[in-house]
């Protein structure tokens, strides 16, 4: 009968942020409902046309659109807001920053930041180099269990990969500011390999 160790390896690699998605909304506040959206309107013409000047048209895209009743400090109805939320997909850290300082200069009041996420363009090297040290790991991993039976360590008979596992991406929630001006950081992005290996007979 064959014997077998089976083991899971992890490694990782270092990856630094280089792209960014800002989300930011249009907001507009009013006694009627058809003032709210029109004020709304004018806002998001304001962000896609300092949106557009730096970005492709297609990294712009709407997320939400909604309007409900409000009401005063009595709980009495004092009009509407209106919200739309747009994604915009900054090519870099720069585009990003000069873009965010920009529509807080040209939305005013109107603008909200809802969040800022740092991504990274291209991890593929990344992945490469977690998946062959989580390789190196399941190879120590099994040696060490083999000869703790007191065995040898054979050839490799069956390998599943757990896939590539990036940190939480880092989210910035952010006030409108003089200067948006983002520090990418870094951030892990790890990889899981689980491996059998066939145990040998060690020399008599």
């Amino acid at each position: 009968m064959t014997r077998t160790v089976t083991v899971t390896g992890q490694g990782s690699a270092r990856i630094v942020p280089d792209s960014a998605v800002l989300r930011v909304a249009a907001v507009h506040r009013a006694p009627a409902v058809g003032t709210a959206f029109a004020g709304v309107a004018t806002a998001v013409e304001a962000v896609t046309a300092a949106a557009r000047s730096v970005v492709d048209a297609s990294r712009i895209g709407s997320r939400d659109l909604n309007v409900w009743a409000t009401s005063d400090t009595q709980g009495r109805h004092d009009g509407f807001e209106c919200r739309h939320t747009l994604e915009i997909r900054c090519p870099s850290l720069d585009v990003a920053g000069s873009l965010l300082t920009a529509l807080v200069d040209e939305v005013g009041n109107r603008l909200q930041v809802e969040g800022v996420t740092l991504e990274v363009s291209d991890d593929a090297a990344a992945q490469v180099a977690a998946r062959e040290a989580a390789y190196a790991d399941a190879v120590s991993r099994a040696t060490h269990l083999a000869t703790l039976s007191g065995a040898g360590l054979g050839p490799v008979v069956a390998i599943s990969e757990g896939g590539a596992h990036p940190m939480p991406v880092r989210e910035l929630a952010l006030a409108a500011s003089a200067k948006a001006d983002f520090q990418p950081g870094e951030r892990s992005l790890g990889s899981a390999l689980t491996v059998s290996f066939e145990l040998t007979d060690l020399p008599s």
